[in-house]
């Protein structure tokens, strides 16, 4: 197996065919042997014992490596620090000083892996451990787009960690120290990797205008990683989604970007808004042009957490509603009797091994954390329009997401399309316990309430008596 990584550092990371081969079969044994191995368990339906038991299995001092979870728990995707537990440093959402404690270590502990393959050039949608501080770096199931997203993600959460004012009393400061220091020593390796990836953008001509795309050619992955269409929003999204953060944190500056861009930045968003909401509302991929409204729209437009929309902006508003709204009003769109919300009206083009394991896995499947984002956008919609249109209805796929984690005994990857767990031959969808915290901030923001409450006055005790 081929190793990129300079002799000094502790990790080793491999890439080549070699490598491939042997982490495509832990990943089989993996996988398989949690469809046909993993033993039920009787757990409680109680929300806060449910959320307690996701938080000491999520954040254990035993684990190396932040994950969601079986059959997942074997390998690292750093686009989940973007998509799916953008808030595990949430004051709100921590239960105590320990907790606290552990989920810093173990985001620090995190990053800092992530970071070093990025020095090391290995930026792929999955990191698989390989043996003692080995890991073979693996595209699932082509390049990424949201890699640098979530390693940026991961990166900001840890050094906004005591931006809040209850962070001081669960020892949330020195996670954010921690975090400028790892931005210090790995700026200039995520600057290179930035201008690579702006580098990797494709000329693209529609109706005569010239636009940028990450996908031109071929697809690249993002958190709907199986479907294989190419041209999709939510991959290019999640590139406009990397740069903005990459200047926010101050790895590259806005000119030098927009240098290798050709354009500004704000104008290369507006492409991307005019190309994929020509028709009106996002269209999921341009290869789906020809295709009703309903069966050319996919869920993941919701994007990530702090990520592409920004719905201060009027127009943008305005596609985002409409989009919305052919969601709501297709039936095709909604598990029966209930706000779970499908990544799709229909299955997607999907890779051969797809359509044989998991044949719906990324499209007429509910994700409650596509769902959680969905919530989050309508909230902004109606904060900054000033109206009261989504509220209630943010609050109705909140109320049926906690209703399906208490009737499965956990917070779910996926569900299928009649609210079940989903299960096929060869995979059983994962308890995503490290989702669990995003779901709690998102809940607070919409009811103004926090979902589950613990005695503050404890945890500052405790606090004082570790101090």
């Amino acid at each position: 197996m081929k190793s990129p990584i300079s002799s000094n550092s502790e990790y080793r990371f491999y890439r080549g065919l070699v490598a491939t081969c042997v982490a495509n079969g832990i990943q089989a044994a993996n996988f398989l042997g949690d469809r046909f191995l993993r033993k039920r368990h009787h757990l409680s339906s109680e929300i806060d014992e449910l959320y307690t038991n996701s938080m000491n299995s999520a954040f254990s001092a035993t684990e190396s490596f932040l994950v969601t979870g079986a059959p997942h728990a074997s390998a690292y995707y750093p686009r989940d620090f973007a998509w799916f537990y953008p808030d595990v440093l949430d004051p709100d959402t921590i239960m105590d000083s320990e907790d606290a404690i552990r989920r810093v270590r173990l985001l620090e502990r995190s990053v800092r892996l992530m970071l070093e393959a990025v020095r090391s050039g290995v930026i792929t949608t999955t990191i698989i451990p390989a043996g003692r501080n080995r890991f073979i770096g693996v595209d699932y199931f082509s390049r990424p787009s949201d890699t640098l997203l979530g390693i940026l993600a991961g990166l900001e959460q840890i050094m906004c960690a005591d931006r809040r004012a209850s962070a001081s009393y669960l020892g949330l400061s020195q996670g954010a120290h921690a975090g400028r220091l790892l931005l210090i020593e790995y700026r200039e390796d995520l600057k290179e990797a930035i201008i690579q990836l702006a580098r990797s953008l494709e000329p693209f001509e529609d109706d005569g205008t010239g636009y940028l795309l990450c996908d031109a050619a071929a697809p690249r992955s993002a958190a709907t990683d199986t479907r294989a269409e190419r041209r999709r929003f939510v991959t290019n999204a999640c590139v406009y989604a990397t740069f903005l953060r990459a200047i926010q944190l101050g790895v590259i500056g806005i000119s030098e970007l927009e240098q290798l861009l050709g354009r500004e930045l704000s104008r290369y968003k507006a492409q991307l808004l005019r190309l994929f909401g020509k028709h009106g509302y996002i269209s999921h991929s341009l290869d789906c042009d020809n295709e009703p409204p309903a069966s050319s729209i996919a869920l993941d437009f919701v994007n990530v957490q702090g990520g592409f929309w920004d719905l201060t902006d009027e127009s943008e508003r305005a596609l985002f509603a409409a989009t919305t709204d052919l969601i709501l009003a297709e039936p095709r769109f909604r598990v029966p009797n209930t706000f779970h919300f499908l990544v799709s009206a229909n299955n997607p083009r999907r890779k051969m091994i797809h359509k044989i394991a998991s044949p719906s896995y990324q499209g007429r499947t509910s994700w409650p954390t596509f769902n959680v984002e969905f919530a989050d956008r309508m909230l902004d919609h109606d904060e900054f329009s000033g109206a009261s249109a989504y509220g209630s209805c943010a609050r109705d796929i909140l109320s049926d997401i906690r209703a399906a984690t208490e009737l499965h005994g956990g917070y779910q990857e996926l569900l299928s399309d009649k609210g079940l767990k989903y299960c096929t031959w060869a995979y059983r969808g994962a308890v995503a316990h490290s989702w669990f915290p995003r779901f709690l901030t998102v809940w607070k923001r919409a009811f103004e309430t926090p979902l589950l409450d613990w005695k503050r006055s404890d945890i500052c005790r405790v606090t004082r008596n570790q101090a």
